[in-house]
């Protein structure tokens, strides 16, 4: 069995002062992707670097406080690769990727566009570069598994008020035909989607901290693991956690019937 988690902590230190390392320890996971450190290495300590018995990789955003990804292993890779070769995307710290044998493991943070059009329009050179990445990575001969948050909510099951969002970002027509072509044309498989095709409330990742989004469940499906769809079809379980928070939003844990 192959445990992968995904984990947007809206900053690492935010989500070490709450509880995110002994849960970590207690999940037994392969892989741990991790989203928006909001850190550079001066600001790591040694857990958060390499927590016991685990390698940790990162790559950072060059701006303070600021994006950043990163992966725990309980394996050391063969390669770690970060970034994707653009430098306006990787002074922000959003890609990373550990290469095994017959295996690939990725976090990736896509940018958010809410913020305004400047955004939004990195958002969308962002998605172009990556079209084209993921159509390479797709014939690399490797499995791939991507873990993290895409800032899209693909369908309208994906999330709460989907009517009053079809304006704004992560949820434009847009980005959402973008991601379905992912899926259809170049062929990734969405694996919470695979176990889970009609599962509305409980798939929700991510909650606005306004209002109250979180008590009332007003919540997206932001958070993915994407994967080649032999990986896909081996996966058992998909499960999001709930039972504490770490930040805004939750924990995706996928057990796939496989191995290293």
């Amino acid at each position: 069995m192959l445990r992968v988690i995904s984990a947007n902590l809206n900053g690492i230190r935010s989500a070490t002062t709450k509880g995110f390392f002994p849960w970590l320890e207690a999940q037994k996971a392969d892989f741990t992707c991790l989203q928006e450190l909001k850190a550079q290495a001066a600001d790591m300590t040694t857990e958060m670097l390499n927590p016991a018995g685990l390698y940790g990789y990162h790559h950072y955003a060059e701006k303070k406080g600021y994006s950043g990804v990163g992966i725990y292993a309980r394996k050391q890779p063969l390669q770690v690769i970060e970034g994707l070769g653009v430098p306006e995307i990787d002074s922000e710290g959003r890609y990373i990727e550990l290469v095994y044998d017959k295996l690939s493991v990725i976090s990736v943070y896509l940018p958010s566009g809410s913020s305004g059009d400047i955004r939004q329009t990195a958002k969308f050179a962002f998605m172009e570069h990556f079209y084209t990445h993921l159509a390479n990575l797709y014939q690399c001969g490797r499995e791939v598994v991507l873990c993290g948050d895409w800032n899209i909510a693909h369908q309208e099951i994906d999330l709460k008020n989907w009517k009053g969002n079809l304006k704004n970002s992560g949820f434009l027509p847009e980005e959402r035909a973008w991601l379905t072509k992912v899926l259809t044309d170049l062929g990734w498989a969405d694996v919470y989607r695979r176990l889970h095709p009609d599962t509305t409330g409980e798939a929700y990742t991510w909650w606005s901290n306004r209002g109250q989004a979180y008590a009332k469940n007003v919540g997206w499906r932001i958070d993915y693991q994407i994967a080649t769809p032999a990986l896909a079809a081996t996966a058992r379980t998909a499960a999001i956690y709930k039972d504490q928070r770490f930040s805004d939003h939750a924990p995706l844990i996928i057990d796939y019937d496989t191995k290293l």
